[in-house]
Order: structure tokens, then C-alpha cells, then sequence
């Protein structure tokens, strides 16, 4: 499996560091390997500010708030899938991390996994027992990539 990536800072707000590209890495590999996804691939990820996103989240959701994380899936276009994209507010993951007590570098790779698992088709919104098993994903992949608290 070969992954191809697209990773961009589009945001001033936050520090945005070169280890970040790391962790979204590390974190995307992590899931398809969970996955067991062995087709190779390419995925979108972009960083954002709490402005640009809650935009975003409006126009695609119809929902006018900011949030931390998209998932934008994409179609299987033959040799090489073309997962998505992802668009992270490093704005609201840092809040977060100050929240929960944890690392920006957690935040980031709990957002990467769980979007990724979005792009994957899993979706936590239809039923509680979707939300278990993605939610179970979530800790197994972070405790794999040794992003667990």
C-alpha cells in the first residue's frame, strides 16, 4: 500500500509545525493498517482556523457552528483510491487538548483517526451501536500508534 498526500496549513492562528505532517501520517497509515486497507490510496488534509471551518460546516452541512474535524469522501476512481479529504481546525484542536488535558499532537491524530474511519464509510451519527464500534476503533488505533493517554 502507498499512500499519497496532500497537506496543507491554511491557517495563521496556531503554530503549525513540520511534526504535524508526521502525526497525520502516522495516524492515516495506523487506520488503513487497522483496516486492513492495502489498496494504495491518496488523501487531503488541510489545516483551518475555527472561522474557515464553521463556513465549511455550513455550507456542506447546512449546520452554522465551528467544529474540529470534516470528512470529505471520495469515489474509488480505479488503480489508486482517492480517499477524501479531511480539514482540521488546529484552532479548535489545541482548545480541545487544553480541555481534555492532553497534547496537541493527541488531538491531531485523534481527529486524523477519526476522520479517516469517516472516509472509511463508518459513521458515529446513524445508530448508537455505529458509535461503539467506531468509538472502540478509535482507542484501539491510538493505542496502536501510541497516541493513547
Amino acid at each position: 500500500m502507498k499512500v499519497t498526500y496532500y497537506i496543507d496549513n491554511q491557517q495563521e492562528k496556531c503554530d503549525f509545525f513540520p511534526e504535524y505532517e508526521n502525526l497525520v501520517k502516522n495516524a492515516v497509515e495506523g487506520t488503513l493498517k487497522y483496516e486492513s486497507f492495502e489498496k494504495d490510496c491518496e488523501i487531503s488534509v488541510t489545516f483551518t482556523d475555527n472561522e474557515n471551518i464553521r463556513e465549511l460546516n455550513r455550507e456542506y452541512r447546512d449546520i452554522d457552528r465551528e467544529t474540529d474535524v470534516l470528512s470529505f469522501p471520495m469515489e474509488d476512481d480505479g488503480e489508486e483510491v482517492v480517499l477524501g479529504d479531511v480539514v482540521i481546525s488546529l484552532e479548535k484542536a489545541k482548545e480541545q487538548a487544553e480541555e481534555y488535558g492532553h497534547s496537541i499532537e493527541r488531538e491531531i491524530s485523534f481527529l486524523c483517526v477519526h476522520s479517516c474511519l469517516h472516509l472509511l464509510g463508518y459513521d458515529h451519527e446513524t445508530s448508537e451501536d455505529d458509535e461503539k464500534i467506531m468509538f472502540a476503533k478509535q482507542e484501539e488505533i491510538l493505542k496502536n500508534i501510541g497516541q493513547i493517554r
